[in-house]
């Protein structure tokens, strides 16, 4: 009877109905709403609230909210919620643990504090879960892994404490541990890494871990990117076993108090020095401080030093060892006489004089005149003659600087000659030689006529980079008043023209395959690049316009070293190192640059620092720019404009932070992918394989950022 009349008394409550119409999903997203102290938000129209009504019958049109019919229920379910970047002053309720189909939980950039809630776990459905940038406190939860399906979990930058607790090896589907800059101390516990064989990011940085490193670290098979166990209180070596993690993983074991040797096995090999900086007890490759060896042998075991007068049976007599010197003298003398007679016969045979000028290309738009006297390498080797030229008397000469390749002055003089570019850097022409093979020709311009040696030092270095993927420098010209590139030309224009196309949108020969035989095309030949020469070469000017392709969209890495050729002539009319046009060995491109191809867009943020010194990581975020227009189709913008005391997290590229947006709301991928390529549906997998390998070289710390042999290696492995 009781039940009865208390059903009746509701029945006469006229504003009862309402409040119960709201499903059990919209009662639960309002504890979160009532969490949050409105009082101190943001301005009204940054709310993400406003359209969260108690009255309404479904949460699922409310903003940040995702929805998804389920199996089995009548009405949509919850499965995401975003309310990220809003300067929220709250707390995590417990209640948000009964959407059990939650599948992504975004609050990240928010001020909430307190723990986590171990409730918030009930929502067994949890595969994601970002709550970083807030100011959260208390131990991680052990009963995080009660949840099957995570994968992604990332509570950098709170104020979290505590140690990693032994049930993480229950984590067995998880992908993606950040744990930085938080206050967590203590040992990583062993044993539980061989059961995360999924994970591919683990970044500890930035705490107070200290103890030495499990060895079983070195069985996470699929890690990738970065170990980033930096800014730490470690101590002990450095476990051998982790060469043994894949080849593909960089290590920043930076500011720790790791002791002995540096392991030289597996992975370790690819290591740079920055790796293992600041920490005072660690010695050996690559860091220049080498170990102290402990002696080899012994004292038992050492040979007694031969008393004097005393002889070896084993040694020389002083008469023999005379005569061996005189021998050796003798035969140095001698070689020393032929070098210098074949130096002479060469000098005379190869002597010749100015009789007339011309220009170059006969009528074309040349500039200045040139007295020519050519000499070429006789036997077509890479030698350089390191004669000086360019003397009052105007004398110059052609070297041919690439084995098979011969080419005289007057022929290239008499050549049809057509300008494919002008800039304050110089001027450039296809020329088509006599046999119908064209050549590019960049004229350098008229100074520097006194650093011939540095000159030809620097062409030499440049000559060196054979790749399939680099535009080849055949031969160059030096006189007084002249200097000449000739270089291999590629008829296709570049990646810049390919993707604008003549009405601004992409040619429609620029499929998905395409595209990806460019990039990775692109990639191999800039990761020779960075890796076949020790003076640690860097491009320093890597954009879609330097990207040359030929008539089956092969590509071609183009102008490495012109910056540092236009210094030595003096011909860069006062421009910075971004400043070369790009038409180095490249046909005319069908349009002009939009603004957006300014070189400044495609600089890493820490290369906008003055007095910065180029490095091979400015190239790596330049590439991941490329990658990311080649992907959307859209050019990157600064979304400001840096200033002399700009910090590298300023001046952030606009389309790089789009881009990590879209992926953290779980943006369709039709919203950031160039409209081109949803033809393509096979290729879905393999665009977002790029999207993540693009978004780790753009990252805004240059030693979180791959290697360009590792990029390779990753680009290598989509679509196959």
């Amino acid at each position: 009877m009781n039940l009865f009349l208390v059903f009746f008394l509701f029945l006469e409550l006229p504003n009862f109905s309402p409040v119960f119409s709201l499903s059990p999903d919209g009662l639960s997203l309002l504890a979160l709403k009532s969490a949050i102290d409105l009082a101190v938000a943001v301005a009204a129209e940054d709310n993400p609230f406003t359209d969260w009504n108690e009255n309404d019958s479904s949460p699922c049109h409310w903003s940040g909210v995702s929805c998804m019919n389920i199996s089995g229920f009548a009405d949509p379910r919850v499965v995401g919620i975003t309310v990220a970047d809003k300067n929220l002053q709250g707390y995590i309720p417990s209640e948000l643990g009964s959407l059990v189909f939650l599948r992504r939980l975004n609050l990240h950039g928010n001020r909430l504090s307190g723990p986590i809630p171990v409730q918030l776990f009930n929502a067994t459905s949890l595969h994601s879960v970002f709550l970083y940038n807030n100011n959260l406190s208390g131990p991680l939860p052990s009963e995080i892994c009660n949840l099957s399906r995570i994968q992604n979990l990332d509570l950098s930058q709170n104020t979290l404490s505590g140690g990693i607790p032994q049930s993480f090896g229950n984590c067995t589907q998880l992908q993606r541990l950040v744990l930085a800059k938080n206050n967590f101390s203590g040992e990583i516990p062993e044993g539980i890494w061989p059961k995360m064989g999924n994970l591919v990011q683990l970044d500890l940085s930035n705490n107070q871990f200290s103890g030495q490193l499990p060895p079983d670290l070195s069985q996470l098979k699929s890690l990738s990117g970065t170990l980033n166990l930096s800014f730490n209180t470690f101590s002990g070596k450095i476990p051998e076993s982790l060469g043994k993690l894949p080849v593909t993983v960089s290590f920043d074991l930076r500011n720790n108090n790791f002791t002995g040797e540096i392991p030289q096995t597996g992975t370790f090999a690819n290591q740079g020095p920055t790796a293992f900086l600041h920490n005072p007890g660690l010695c050996g490759f690559p860091l220049q401080k080498p170990c102290q060896n402990p002696p080899s042998s012994s004292p038992g075991s050492r040979n007694p030093a031969p008393e004097p007068g005393s002889s070896s049976k084993k040694g020389l007599k002083p008469g023999l060892i005379i005569l061996i010197s005189v021998g050796d003298a003798a035969g140095v003398a001698l070689i020393g006489l032929i070098i210098v007679y074949i130096y002479w016969k060469r000098k005379d045979s190869n002597s010749c004089s100015c009789t007339g000028k011309r220009k170059l290309g006969g009528g074309a738009d040349g500039r200045g005149r040139m007295c020519i006297c050519w000499r070429g390498n006789s036997d077509n080797s890479s030698e350089v003659d390191s004669e000086k030229s360019g003397d009052e008397g105007g004398e110059g000469h052609m070297v041919a600087i690439d084995k098979g390749f011969t080419l005289e002055l007057d022929e290239l003089l008499r050549a049809s000659a057509y300008v494919l570019g002008k800039s304050s850097l110089g001027i450039v022409y296809k020329v088509v030689l006599g046999n119908g093979v064209p050549v590019a020709v960049r004229r350098l311009g008229e100074g520097g006529a006194q650093r011939y040696k540095e000159f030809a030092a620097e062409v030499q270095a440049i000559a060196r980079m054979k790749h399939p993927n680099i535009v080849r420098l055949r031969a160059y010209y030096w006189a007084q008043d002249e200097k000449l590139l000739i270089s291999d030309f590629i008829s296709n224009g570049n990646l810049a023209a390919a993707l604008r196309g003549r009405t601004g949108q992409p040619s429609p020969s620029l499929t998905w395959s395409t595209r990806l035989k460019i990039i990775k095309g692109a990639a191999r030949g800039l990761a020779h690049l960075h890796e076949s020469n020790p003076r640690k070469y860097v491009h320093g000017d890597i954009k879609p316009s330097k990207i040359l392709l030929d008539a089956d969209f092969n590509p071609y890495i183009s102008d490495f070293g012109l910056n540092r050729l236009i210094s030595i002539t003096g011909s860069g009319g006062g421009e910075s190192i971004y400043s070369s046009s790009g038409y180095i060995g490249a046909a005319l491109p069908s349009v002009r640059p939009a603004p957006s191809e300014r070189a400044n867009n495609y600089r890493a943020p820490e290369a906008r620092s003055p007095g910065s010194r180029p490095a091979q990581k400015w190239d790596v975020y330049s590439f991941g720019l490329v990658l990311l227009e080649t992907l959307t189709g859209k050019a990157p913008e600064l979304s400001s404009p840096p200033t002399p005391s700009s910090s590298t997290s300023e001046g952030v590229v606009e389309l790089v932070r789009w881009v990590r947006k879209g992926f953290e709301e779980q943006k369709p991928l039709g919203e950031m992918v160039d409209p081109v390529l949803l033809q393509e549906v096979r290729a879905k997998k393999e665009v977002l394989a790029v999207f993540h390998i693009a978004l780790a070289c753009t990252e805004t710390d240059p030693e979180l950022r791959p290697r360009m042999k590792t990029v390779t290696e990753n680009l290598e492995r989509v679509g196959n």
